[in-house]
């Protein structure tokens, strides 16, 4: 069993880089004003289902990989870069069509991917398993702990972020404030795009 103590340095570490403003807070927030909490849920759903397989992964070593090969990080990176602009694509997309036109909302892989090409995600989980993780007690049962709390902590912050961009974003009723909304949420993607391929 992890140490009480540990486990106060873990949601010290967590809690504040899972809340903080960042590409995927970003991403979730702007859905939130688009499509509301509940036609986010199939996007948020991917987004933790790609936290707690991130988890996995790098508890149980796999991330050896990314020390051994930094070119694949760096490709990482540049696929996130290139998915953020397409998200960014379809809020401008969007912003063109009529009210009558149904926009879909971000689906379940869109939240999958979005997590998993985020290289912010990546560092963050690795260090955090690179921190943590005592050698001296069973590797499975810390690394599905660990995993279990550090998914919940991303469920309630995030959670936070969709509600925040419904609640913003609900007043906007006309179509020409909802095309501005969209080009905002389009701007917004561009820019974590750039925030990607240049940290």
């Amino acid at each position: 069993m992890i140490e009480l103590k540990t486990w106060g340095f873990l949601l010290s570490f967590a809690i504040p880089m899972v809340v903080s403003p960042g590409p995927g807070n970003t991403i979730l927030a702007a859905a939130g004003g688009k499509f509301g909490v509940k036609g986010t849920v199939p996007f948020w759903l991917g987004f933790e289902m790609g936290n707690l397989l991130w988890c996995m992964i790098y508890g149980f070593g796999l991330s050896q990989v990314f020390k051994a090969h930094p070119l694949l990080f760096e490709m990482l990176k540049w696929g996130g870069t290139l998915y953020v602009l397409y998200l960014a694509w379809c809020f401008f997309q969007s912003s063109s069509m009529s009210e009558q036109e149904a926009v879909k909302p971000l689906s379940f892989f869109d939240g999958f991917a979005s997590l998993s090409l985020n290289p912010k995600v990546h560092s963050m989980i690795l260090v955090m398993f690179s921190q943590f993780l005592n050698p001296a007690l069973d590797l499975a049962t810390q690394v599905v702990q660990i995993a279990t709390v550090f998914v919940l902590i991303c469920f309630a912050c995030h959670f936070a972020w969709i509600y925040s961009g419904q609640v913003i974003f609900s007043r906007i009723k006309s179509e020409y404030a909802v095309r501005i909304q969209a080009i905002v949420f389009g701007v917004c993607m561009v820019l974590v795009a750039a925030f990607i391929a240049f940290s």
